[in-house]
């Protein structure tokens, strides 16, 4: 039974209800000796307990994008195939521009609550050793007569960890909300990337490349970029491509658009950070070596020469909000950074938050990312 489907939700409602209606009816009525009767009453207790705290988190589940099925709830998913190393670049030496055209097969979403027009397929990356799922939005003119020879900007959205790449859309609602924008022509109107994250059971990437663990950089800035402009009539160039997150992929997004700014010309920062120990649990925050090589503050401190990428940054105090000053800070030209301070009260790190901003963000998008 998956767990995001409705025949699972429906059932921890009716373990509930069976819960409460348990020690209604039989309260009264167990018999035998005291210790026997104090037993089966604390079990039923516990019973209505469980099945409350399963209903919620399905609930929340659900509402949050947090784990798409089992193997992501109990952390024993691997979606890792090989990782070797690829070096500094990310492409093991490959010319990937050159490199032939494999269209990718997508077929409409399963998960309706995505909204109408997602695709997805399953795609095992030729460079990185990874396999997952990616999901894709085309915009209202992708299938426009007047648009046919046009190629559109692209946006790969990144969600938090734990985080479903389901989450932009069926959380968010990025397509629904941007798709009355862009027939106004208030957006630009882009292709929306969703590619999954979670690659490696409980454990978060850090969107990086680790030799002998995982080659996380290289599946999203590569491997989903050539499959995206294999498939579909979408721009090859950086000045077409952004890439925007929130949370944990908020510092991913960042960390990729400073990384480069040969397949990026801006990253959208919804309530991140910019040292890794931000996500504990990542693999990048297990060392003052790589917690300094994936810190995309560090990286544009010490950079020769500053990377052609334009930053939106937005998060509360102590929640974005500072680690994008310390961006701005230290960004040279032709680096920008624009900061928006979330304030105190506006719903803290969540989901609501992020959604309302996306209308804000995707404008921002239209004046940096060239039609």
């Amino acid at each position: 039974m998956s767990l995001t489907g409705t025949p699972f939700l429906l059932t921890t409602v009716a373990l509930v209800v069976v819960a409460l209606v348990l020690p209604l009816a039989l309260w009264g009525r167990i018999g035998g000796p005291k210790l026997v009767r104090q037993a089966a009453r604390l079990l039923m207790l516990l019973f209505a307990q469980v099945t409350a705290i399963a209903m919620v988190f399905v609930i929340v589940n659900n509402a949050n994008g947090l784990f798409d099925n089992w193997d992501d709830l109990l952390g024993t998913g691997d979606h890792v195939r090989a990782a070797a190393d690829l070096g500094p670049d990310g492409t093991g030496g490959k010319n990937v521009g050159e490199a032939p055209k494999h269209p990718q097969e997508f077929k409409p979403a399963s998960d309706k609550r995505m909204g109408p027009g997602v695709q997805e397929t399953q795609l095992k990356g030729r460079i990185s050793g990874v396999e997952g799922e990616v999901y894709v939005w085309l915009p209202p003119q992708y299938d426009d007569p007047a648009y046919k020879d046009k190629k559109f900007p692209v946006v790969e959205v990144l969600p938090g960890f734990p985080g479903s790449a389901k989450a932009w859309f069926g959380t968010l609602e990025v397509n629904t909300q941007l798709a009355p924008m862009m027939k106004k022509g208030e957006v630009e109107p882009f292709i929306i990337v969703a590619p999954r994250t979670t690659l490696l059971g409980d454990t978060d990437t850090g969107c990086a490349n680790i030799p002998g663990k995982v080659n996380a950089d290289t599946w999203l800035s590569v491997d989903v970029r050539k499959m995206v402009t294999d498939t579909f009539r979408a721009q090859e160039r950086p000045d077409g491509w952004a890439v925007a997150g929130y949370s944990a992929g908020a510092h991913c997004a960042t960390k990729l658009a400073v990384a480069h700014p040969d397949r990026y010309r801006a990253g959208v920062s919804l309530s991140g950070y910019n040292d890794p120990i931000g996500e504990p649990s990542s693999l990048t925050a297990k060392s003052p070596e790589l917690r300094t090589e994936n810190n995309p503050l560090k990286m544009l401190e010490s950079a020769k020469t500053p990377p052609h990428v334009a930053l939106f940054v937005s998060g509360a105090e102590a929640d974005g909000y500072q680690g994008g000053m310390a961006l701005k800070q230290a960004a040279k030209p032709p680096t920008t950074v624009q900061v928006t301070k979330v304030p105190a009260g506006a719903g803290g790190h969540g989901t609501a938050v992020w959604k309302r901003q996306v209308p804000d963000v995707f404008k921002w998008l239209s004046h940096q990312i060239k039609p």
